[in-house]
């Protein structure tokens, strides 16, 4: 029976963006709701636990201290041109009040699962507050402040564990494949939508890392109306053979939910059931689990996924609540009465004619690049 940590606290609902920006924290409250109505925040080995915000000597592990402070002064309403060159103000990353107090909570909710992990009190964690990928060590990007999950790389890393981090939002996860890209203890990879159509305009197949990180960062970039079996078929032939290969002591696994179809700012096709194929097989490698959320900008769709991933790490039955051909991946998402997982989307002719040869390239480019550096 696995042990499962679920990371939430009414206190993240203090904080939020402006209203007009797309990230809402509202998400990890509505997804914390339904998993609740299901009953799988108890019983079996699961369990709700409160994050605590982050320490600065923590913190200062990736970000530098000139950046922690003009994010906290930013918060307090001392803003200047400094914090502006840092990323602190612009239209992607604003400043509010309790900005701060909100991004080392909601990022401490990651620490929290790693300690979790490492301590041996939970196989599976995950925080839905957390999963802030673009952040710099002195840059605020992509809607992130403080970037939890490499911070929760580095913590593990030093306890001497082998680290897959794993990222599955749209958009590449450039500050953690950087911030690891002349390390061979993090292997990062990253399936997100291509850079030529979307922020932040990196992750080629071609970035593979450097020195002694040369092939420990793999990209998968896909193309416009990728849909599930295509995906699906990038990531068994890609992911799989790494991670057995690399053969990790704990998975970081970054879950933004903005590659589902009908994603305001994105452009891939997929449902949530490629999330649970996903799931199911980073579970069979009975390794830890440190899961995070994300983007994902149709809310309704996005808590789905959350709530259905959930399902799965804290070990329901697979039949409870999760029949397939439930609600729908576009629509406000109220309807479960068949579960919380998708029905298939229809794909044309056309769309397959378009998507497929281009993953194949991708994939056989990945193999090029990194394949023979890990034996494959």
């Amino acid at each position: 029976m696995r042990k499962a940590g679920f990371i939430y606290s009414p206190e993240l609902e203090k904080y939020s963006y402006p209203p007009e920006h797309p990230f809402t924290t509202i998400r990890a409250k509505k997804t914390r709701e339904i998993v609740n109505s299901m009953g799988l925040l108890s019983g079996e080995g699961r369990s709700e636990i409160s994050p605590e915000p982050a320490e600065r000597i923590t913190l200062k592990k990736f970000h530098s201290a000139r950046y922690l402070h003009a994010l906290k002064s930013a918060g307090n309403g001392r803003w200047d041109a400094e914090a502006l060159d840092m990323g602190i103000g612009t239209g992607d990353c604003p400043v509010f009040d309790g900005l701060y107090e909100y991004a080392v909570l909601a990022g401490g909710g990651t620490l929290v699962g790693a300690k979790l992990i490492l301590s041996g009190d939970a196989d599976v964690a995950f925080n839905p507050s957390g999963g802030f990928h673009h952040a710099g060590p002195e840059r605020a990007s992509g809607f992130c402040y403080i970037n939890d999950v490499a911070l929760a790389c580095i913590i593990l890393a030093e306890q001497e564990k082998r680290v897959l981090y794993i990222d599955v939002d749209v958009h590449h996860g450039d500050g953690v494949a950087y911030a690891f890209y002349d390390r061979c203890d993090v292997m990062t990879i990253s399936f997100h939508e291509s850079p030529r159509t979307l922020f932040p305009g990196t992750g080629f197949e071609d970035e593979i890392g450097v020195g002694r990180g040369k092939g420990y960062c793999v990209n998968v970039p896909l193309p416009v109306g990728t849909y599930d079996e295509a995906y699906m078929k990038a990531f068994r032939t890609l992911a799989l053979p790494l991670i057995s290969a690399y053969n990790p002591d704990v998975i970081v696994f970054e879950l933004g939910a903005d590659a589902l179809a009908g994603d305001p700012l994105a452009h891939l096709y997929l449902t949530n059931n490629v999330y649970v194929e996903i799931v199911n097989h980073l579970l069979s490698y009975n390794k830890p689990i440190l899961a995070t959320g994300g983007g994902g900008y149709n809310i309704d769709n996005t808590v789905r996924a959350w709530a259905l991933a959930w399902s799965i790490l804290a070990g329901a039955d697979s039949e409870q609540g999760m029949n397939p051909a439930g609600g729908a991946v576009t629509g406000d998402g109220a309807d479960r009465q068949g579960g919380l997982r998708d029905r298939a989307l229809v794909v044309s002719e056309s769309q397959r004619e378009m998507v497929m040869p281009a993953v194949e390239a991708v994939i056989e480019a990945v193999k090029a690049n990194v394949f023979s550096i890990h034996g494959l």
